[in-house]
C-alpha cells in the first residue's frame, strides 16, 4: 500500500495518490496534473481512477485532463450532473486497486453531490478515509456553497445525517486525510494538521461533540464569513469543463516587448506583479495589482481579479510559466502574456515608474501624536483585528476591497495612511489596490501586526482593554 499527499500550501489543498501492485488512483487532483503522472512512472503504476469528493469550489481540478492523459474515469458521488462524461457510483460502490478497496460513501451536506472514498487494506478492513469538504481537522465542510435552492439549514442538516451514519460509525483507528487544511475558506476554523484519525475527531471536533441535530446545525451554521467571491466560478468550470492546461499555456506563456505590454495595458489588460511583496514595493510598473507569489497567491487572485478582464503580467524571472499555471488552478485563463525581461527592463527603459514608501512600527509611533491627518488602516480579517489592534485603527480587511469605491470612500488627500496586516503581505497588496484608485498618501508598515504589537509608543486594544 502506497498513499501520498501532495498538499498546495497557498490553496490549503491536499490530493491524494494511492498505489498498490502498479494500480493506481488519484484523488481530487490540482488542474496541473504533472505530479501524478510523474509519482505514476515513479511507481511503474497504471493511474486507474480519477476520484472526486465533489464540485470544489476553491481551486479548478484537473480530472478532465488526467482523463485525457491516462484514459481513466472521472468517478464522482450520487446526485451529480456534468457537462462530460464521468462515472456515478453508487453509494456503497466499490472499486479494485490492486489489493486494496475504495468504497464510495456519500456524505451530502457541504455540497449536494460531496462523497467520501473509504480505503480498505487487503483483509478488507478500513485503513483511511480520505473525506474532500465533508470532514475537516476540528472542522466540518460549511453548508451554504452553491447546492441549488436549499438553505444552509437544510444542508447542515444533510451534513449532520452524513456525519453520524457513515463517519462517526467508523473506528477510531482509521486515518482521516481531508481535502483542505489550516487556512482554507471551505470551512469555518480548521485544525493546524492535514491529517487525523476518526478517534481524534470524535473527541475533540466541535461538529462532532454536538449533542443534537439542532445544537450541529446552530453551530456549524453560526459565523460564516461570506464566501471568496471566485467559489461559485470555480464550482461551475469544474462542472462544466475548461480549456486543456497546455492549450492555456501555449496562448498565455507569450513574452511581450515594452510597446506590446503597452498597448495590452491600454485595450484593457490589468497589469498583476507577482514578485515578492518587499521587491514590489521598490519600485513597479503604475497600476499594477500586487499578489507576490509567496503568499496565499490563489486565494487572493481568486478574490480580487476580475475573471473577465484579461491579464498581463510582471514576474520575477524564471517565474513565467509558475505564475500561468497557479493562476489556472483558480480558473484564470486570460493571461495575454508577460513583460519581457521584467520590471528591470522597465526600469533600464526609462519609463515611468512607481513605488510604495515602507517605514518601520518605530517610525509610525513617532508620527502618531503629532500628526493629527495621521489614520492606521489595518486590513486584516475582523477576526484578527477583534483579537488586538492599533487604538483607533480603522479595519478595512481586504477582501472587502473588492468594493474598492466604498471601502476608500472616506478617504482623501489630507490623511496619512499608514497600512499595515499581520505580516506585510496582504498589507502590500493593499497599498497597491489604493494605488491604482488614486490614493497615493499612504505608507506600509513593515512586520505589520506581528511588529506593530511590540513596539513601545503604539498603544494595542483588545476589544476595550488596553493590551500595552
Amino acid at each position: 500500500m502506497f498513499i501520498k499527499q501532495l498538499y498546495t500550501g497557498c490553496l490549503s489543498e491536499a490530493a491524494y495518490f494511492i498505489e498498490s501492485e502498479g494500480v493506481a488512483a488519484v484523488i481530487d487532483p490540482l488542474r496541473d496534473i504533472e505530479p501524478y503522472l510523474e509519482l505514476a512512472r515513479e511507481r511503474n503504476a497504471t493511474i486507474q481512477y480519477i476520484f472526486e469528493t465533489h464540485f470544489h469550489a476553491d481551486f479548478v481540478s484537473g480530472h478532465l485532463d488526467l482523463a485525457a492523459a491516462t484514459k481513466a474515469p472521472i468517478v464522482y458521488g450520487p446526485e451529480t450532473s456534468t457537462n462530460f462524461p464521468v462515472h456515478i457510483a453508487k453509494d456503497g460502490e466499490e472499486f479494485s486497486i490492486g489489493k486494496l478497496t475504495v468504497r464510495a460513501l456519500h456524505t451530502p451536506g457541504h455540497t449536494l453531490e460531496s462523497t467520501c472514498y473509504l480505503l480498505l487494506d487487503e483483509n478488507r478492513e478500513p485503513h483511511a478515509i480520505f473525506t474532500g469538504d465533508t470532514l475537516f481537522v476540528g472542522d466540518v465542510g460549511r453548508p451554504d456553497l452553491f447546492s441549488g435552492n436549499l438553505s444552509k439549514e437544510e444542508l447542515a442538516g444533510f451534513l449532520y445525517d452524513s456525519l453520524q451514519t457513515k463517519i462517526k460509525t467508523l473506528p477510531d483507528g482509521v486515518i482521516v486525510y481531508p481535502a483542505h487544511g489550516p487556512g482554507s475558506a471551505c470551512g469555518k476554523n480548521l485544525g493546524p494538521n492535514t491529517y487525523s484519525t476518526i478517534g481524534e475527531e470524535k473527541s475533540s471536533n466541535y461538529a462532532l461533540l454536538a449533542e443534537s441535530r439542532e445544537a450541529f446545525i446552530s453551530e456549524v451554521t453560526d459565523g460564516l464569513s461570506t464566501p471568496p467571491q471566485y467559489f461559485p466560478i470555480n464550482a461551475q468550470i469544474n462542472k462544466e469543463g475548461y480549456d486543456a492546461m497546455h492549450t492555456v499555456m501555449e496562448r498565455s506563456l507569450k513574452p511581450l516587448s515594452i510597446e506590446a505590454f503597452k498597448a495590452k495595458v491600454q485595450e484593457g489588460a490589468m497589469i498583476l506583479d507577482t514578485r515578492n511583496a518587499n521587491v514590489f514595493t521598490e519600485g513597479f510598473v503604475p497600476g499594477s495589482l500586487s499578489i507576490g507569489l509567496e503568499g496565499r497567491f490563489a486565494e487572493w487572485a481568486g478574490s480580487l481579479l476580475k475573471f473577465d478582464r484579461p491579464l498581463v503580467l510582471v514576474t520575477a524571472a524564471g517565474q513565467e510559466e509558475e505564475t500561468i499555471v497557479r493562476l489556472a488552478r483558480v480558473g484564470f485563463d486570460k493571461v495575454e502574456g508577460y513583460l519581457e525581461g521584467g520590471y528591470e527592463a522597465w526600469e533600464a527603459a526609462g519609463e515611468k515608474r512607481d513605488l510604495i514608501i515602507s517605514v518601520d512600527p518605530d517610525e509610525l509611533a513617532m508620527d502618531i501624536p503629532h500628526d493629527p491627518n495621521l489614520v492606521v488602516v489595518d486590513v486584516r480579517k475582523p477576526a484578527e483585528y477583534a483579537d488586538g489592534h492599533v487604538k483607533e485603527a480603522i479595519n478595512i480587511s481586504l477582501g472587502d476591497l473588492t468594493d474598492r469605491a466604498g471601502a476608500l470612500a472616506d478617504f482623501d488627500d489630507n490623511h496619512n495612511l499608514y497600512v499595515h496586516c499581520q505580516g506585510g503581505y496582504r498589507s502590500v497588496i493593499a497599498c497597491s489596490i489604493m494605488k491604482q484608485e488614486g490614493i497615493h498618501n499612504l505608507r506600509n508598515v513593515n512586520g505589520g501586526f506581528n511588529k506593530l504589537k511590540d513596539q513601545k509608543g503604539i498603544t494595542v486594544v483588545q476589544e476595550k482593554n488596553v493590551l500595552n
